[in-house]
């Protein structure tokens, strides 16, 4: 398939599509969309910003907008499960633009508001039902959702339920759908553990992966400076002041970490605003929509976030904070370089996450570049008898208060060294601390 005027689509869809000058599919879409047609389970493999949504959103409003039934209350034909409540409004908001040529219903269901309206909306009944595991959970124990009349079932970004803990609860949906329905699985990455669920939840699938064996996003320019933690935020800010750096997303590890950097950043005179889970729905919306519509310059995200994060013209992504897990490096790098634009990707590494940045090198097939006019890393120094180990500690301390790397890589060289020099003599070692030792006590004494 190498257009979509050459798909079987139904005539609303097709003008949908006309509407949204939608010519050319995307891989993951030209390979997916004529099986799930056709009815068959499709387990789709592909990184972020390659156009999994509408791989299974214009098959199932196929689907649905040629039979033209009416919605019943309380038990959808469709459920879309999504892990973040950003990702289920993303995926409902798709399913409008492609469907809104038909008559077709849909209810949106998710945690951090009230559940009053969503189940007003299940009560008029819907076609479609996006929501997230939780939420989902909680309204099925009350009653007011059944899925026993489902035709089709979408798991999307499921590695991402998986790392979030949501695999007791996918457990339980997938044991309450009926066992002739068809499944749509989609994910970016396929680790061990989502292979095996898809093994249970699929019948006889068409298997489609279109990542590479390089994970990382090719058009996206990576670089990565070596930064101790007192100086990143310094550091930001120069680089968010440069001329060619517009819409910017950062990265931190926790949500204090989001709100703090944030803060920081408007009290410089840069508009700024934080997005994550502790937040309330509003805000994270609120949050989004300045980002989007460029009342904010930077977005200061968690990962929980990340990909929930679907707007177009963000030229920066910066990794304030390296990710623990690797596989979070390539989520948030793609949320830059979407919809076929470049991108720029730059990850701030403290000595104290070299470990994290060589794991998500083995990840991605590279080693990430340099930025410009960055030296390499220093390395520990190598033991020099001749030196003495006193002088060694000290001279390791002196940069700590410039935010360098060097001190705390110095220092187990200059235990080596020390321990080198006292080699020809071993009672010296013992005398040393026996000194220490009765320096320690009478200070004790001088303080009680």
């Amino acid at each position: 398939m190498k257009t979509f005027a050459e798909l079987e689509l139904t005539e609303p869809v097709r003008r949908a599509l006309v509407d949204e000058n939608y010519e050319t599919p995307t891989p993951i879409q030209a390979q997916t969309i004529p099986p799930a047609l056709l009815g068959r389970d499709v387990l789709g493999c592909a990184q972020t910003g390659t156009g999994k949504t509408a791989a299974f959103a214009l098959p199932i409003l196929n689907r649905l907008g040629k039979h033209n039934r009416k919605a019943k209350p309380n038990l959808p034909f469709v459920l879309v499960l999504a892990p973040t409540r950003e990702l289920a409004i993303q995926i409902e908001e798709s399913f409008s633009t492609y469907g809104k040529h038909l008559r077709l219903r849909q209810a949106l269901v998710y945690g951090g508001v009230g559940q009053g309206n969503q189940v007003r909306a299940l009560k008029r009944g819907a076609h479609i039902l996006v929501a997230t595991p939780g939420r989902l959970l909680d309204l099925m124990n009350q009653g007011h959702i059944q899925l026993y009349q489902l035709e089709v079932f979408v798991l999307y970004e499921a590695d991402r339920m998986l790392d979030m803990g949501f695999l007791p609860d996918l457990k339980r949906i997938i044991s309450s759908l009926p066992d002739k329905r068809q499944s749509l699985f989609f994910s970016a990455t396929m680790p061990p553990k989502i292979t095996e669920l898809s093994q249970s939840l699929l019948s006889d699938p068409v298997s489609v992966n279109v990542t590479p064996k390089s994970t990382s996003v090719d058009r996206i320019e990576q670089r990565v400076l070596f930064v101790e933690r007192n100086g990143k935020q310094a550091l930001l800010k120069e680089i968010l002041c440069s001329p060619e750096v517009n819409r910017t997303l950062v990265f931190t590890k926790t949500k204090r970490g989001a709100n703090l950097l944030a803060d920081k950043l408007v009290r410089s005179g840069i508009r700024a605003t934080a997005i994550h889970g502790n937040k309330s729905q509003s805000a994270r919306q609120r949050a989004l929509e300045a980002f989007r519509r460029k009342q904010v310059q930077v977005l200061v995200a968690t990962d929980v976030a990340a990909r929930g994060i679907d707007i177009d013209g963000i030229t920066h992504v910066v990794n304030y904070d390296i990710p623990v897990e690797p596989e979070s490096y390539v989520h948030r790098i793609g949320r830059t370089g979407r919809a076929g634009a470049e991108g720029i990707a730059l990850s701030f590494c403290s000595g104290s996450e070299r470990r994290e940045l060589r794991a998500i090198e083995q990840l991605i097939g590279m080693k990430v570049p340099l930025a410009d006019n960055q030296p390499e890393p220093r390395r520990e120094a190598s033991s020099n008898p001749s030196s003495g180990g006193r002088k060694t500690a000290q001279q390791g301390r002196t940069p700590r208060k410039h935010g360098g790397s060097q001190g705390s890589s110095q220092r187990p060289s200059a235990r080596r060294a020390g321990e080198a020099s006292g080699d020809e003599s071993k009672p010296k070692p013992k005398k040393r601390s026996r000194r220490r030792s009765q320096n320690r006590t009478r200070s004790v004494k001088q303080s009680t």
